[in-house]
């Protein structure tokens, strides 16, 4: 455990040019799905979903560009907006809906910059951050409809708590998602928990052996 540690963060504190170079010189080159933040963006991102005062699940939008860079997706922030007190049809601690209104604001928007959605949404507990159960019922009806609103653009969401966060990138088609690998802030990298399992069934079954554990 100790030696995955030290590999662990000795990663964590590379500038992403040196990532790459990396690996290519392992041999480990591969598709990977990478979101670019800039830093100040990042922070106020972070304080909006994490407020000090933490009562209710909060949830933002980021407007991405997107790119491919030697088989490497790379999503750039272009704009983003918090979703306001008002842009909820219903908050609480474990639930979140929008409201029509504001779903239609930010489709409006990512289709008049020709960019992709990212979803972001916190969770109040201090566990690691996964998607829960409702999260994964949501996103079943919400990415199809995204995905033919904006044309067959990919949708990304992102879960963040205050030990981490985790994410889903759905490029392929609206019922695949894949896994973020990192994001990307000024060049250094932040990697996500990976605890959320691509499908719903598997989320099932890990739940259920929980509860005989």
């Amino acid at each position: 455990m100790a030696s995955n540690r030290r590999y662990h963060n000795r990663l964590q504190s590379y500038k992403l040019g040196d990532w790459f170079r990396y690996k290519v010189a392992r041999g480990f080159m591969k598709k990977h799905l990478i979101l670019k933040i800039p830093k100040k963006i990042h922070a106020e991102l972070w304080r909006h979903l994490l407020p000090t005062r933490f009562i209710s699940e909060e949830a933002a939008f980021m407007f991405v560009s997107q790119e491919r860079k030697n088989g490497t997706e790379v999503f750039k922030c272009l704009d983003w907006c918090p979703v306001p007190s008002d842009g909820y049809h219903f908050q609480s601690g474990y639930h979140f809906e929008l409201s029509d209104k504001m779903k239609a604001k930010v489709i409006k928007q990512a289709f008049d910059l020709n960019a992709s959605l990212v979803e972001f949404h916190s969770h109040i507990d201090k566990w690691p951050a996964q998607f829960s159960a409702s999260d994964f019922m949501g996103l079943q009806d919400f990415v199809p409809h995204i995905w033919w609103r904006l044309k067959g653009r990919p949708y990304l969401a992102v879960v963040v708590s205050r030990s981490g966060f985790d994410g889903f990138v759905w490029i392929k088609d609206p019922e695949t998602p894949e896994r973020l690998d990192f994001i990307s802030v000024d060049n250094s990298i932040l990697r996500p928990t990976r605890f959320s399992p691509l499908r719903y069934d598997l989320y099932e079954k890990n739940y259920t052996r929980s509860l005989r554990s």
